[in-house]
């Protein structure tokens, strides 16, 4: 499968899709970002992974940057695109062209605490379970069908920093699994429960 990934910053689930799936269930064929910075352009050099950056300053509005990524990722011959850390609010008509093949994931147990600031927002609440949600994106915010979540027993956890290290192994382990379930053709909605997609 040809896997196209967008990220906004250090690209540590990126690197774990380099790692487990690029050149055995998956191809990794790009990776954009909207930050010309964004340390997971390197990582993906680094792997002579073709790189493009997006800046929403270079465009007109949000529609024609996302139209501009599409178009680049249509040119990649992306299959599934994931956003891995992307921290940019995607145009509907972006989500649309993708829809079904569409994959984030999300530090926390969704729908609990969506949106920015997951894991603060859990901290806040004070919380002794924390977990990760992968799931399909639709055009609201973290609302998508689930397809993996994981989560991990962080009694008395008040260091967001050290939660999200914490939640990274199961970041990355969930990501390269829904990956793998796409390649393998096993994904489809669960008939029982339109909300929840079925993995296996």
């Amino acid at each position: 499968m040809r896997l196209a990934v967008l990220a906004s910053g250090e690209g540590t689930n990126l690197q774990a899709l380099l790692d487990e799936v690029h050149g055995r269930e998956a191809e990794v064929v790009g990776v954009g970002s909207d930050q010309r910075t964004a340390r997971a352009l390197e990582r993906a050099r680094r792997a002579a992974v073709p790189t493009a950056v997006f800046p929403l300053g270079a465009h007109a509005d949000r529609a024609a940057r996302d139209a501009a990524m599409t178009a680049w990722l249509e040119e990649r011959g992306a299959e599934l695109v994931v956003l891995a850390g992307y921290m940019a609010i995607l145009d509907e008509g972006f989500v649309a062209r993708w829809s079904g093949r569409l994959v984030n994931v999300h530090p926390s147990l969704l729908p609990a605490f969506p949106g920015l600031r997951a894991i603060e927002q859990a901290v806040g609440y004070g919380v002794k379970v924390f977990g990760v949600t992968v799931h399909l994106v639709d055009a609201g915010v973290d609302t998508g069908p689930v397809l993996f979540q994981r989560a991990i027993e962080l009694p008395g956890a008040t260091d967001p920093e050290a939660v999200h290290a914490a939640l990274r192994p199961l970041e990355h382990a969930l990501l390269a699994e829904a990956v793998r379930c796409f390649a393998r053709g096993t994904v489809r909605e669960d008939p029982d429960h339109p909300r929840r997609m079925l993995t296996g």
